[in-house]
């Protein structure tokens, strides 16, 4: 045991480790929530800093165009339709309580603390060699922004147009029921 604990203490003490730790914690918390929450609308904010976590994650590993795409993509476009569909519909927001699900929380609770127990056992066990550090990442993006606007430009407009009409149909369906 005191192995891991000084094993742990020169992982955290390496200056990069700490925004590492600092985004895990955000990360976590934020599943955390997002899993526990009764209410799907915390739920879905709950979401949201997880996804921006994950941006973070491509931050450090140095791949800025990952993260922005992570950002644009998921936080600025699914879980924007995700709110649509959850404002959309007729139901509460707020989930009705059950008791029925305790055995179910408590088994889920053993098996992720299990699971924990055996990542953590993994990760102090593991050799980890120390190499030399890569270069830098090629951030050149002006190929795959040539592409998108030259050979996949019909295609990107498509599912552009896709997505609008799908928002626009269900608003409308939406909107058609209450009349």
């Amino acid at each position: 045991m005191k192995e891991i604990i000084v094993r742990l203490v020169q992982i955290l003490s390496e200056g990069t480790n700490i925004s590492f730790v600092l985004i895990t914690v955000l990360v976590l918390a934020s599943a955390t929530v997002a899993a526990l929450s009764r209410s799907v609308v915390q739920a879905a904010f709950a979401l949201f800093f997880t996804l921006l976590g994950m941006a973070g994650y491509y931050v450090l590993l140095g791949s800025g165009f990952l993260a922005i795409t992570q950002i644009v993509i998921y936080v600025g476009g699914i879980l924007v339709l995700l709110m649509f569909g959850i404002l959309l519909t007729n139901r509460p927001l707020q989930r009705e309580k059950a008791d029925a699900g305790r055995l179910y929380l408590v088994a889920g609770a053993i098996g992720a603390v299990l699971f924990l127990g055996v990542l953590v056992h993994v990760i102090v066990a593991a050799p980890w060699a120390v190499g030399v550090a890569p270069g830098a990442p090629a951030g050149d993006v002006r190929p795959i922004g040539r592409l998108l606007f030259d050979r996949y430009l019909l295609a990107f407009e498509v599912a552009g147009m896709t997505l609008l009409l799908c928002l626009v149909g269900a608003a409308y369906l939406v909107r058609r029921r209450d009349q």
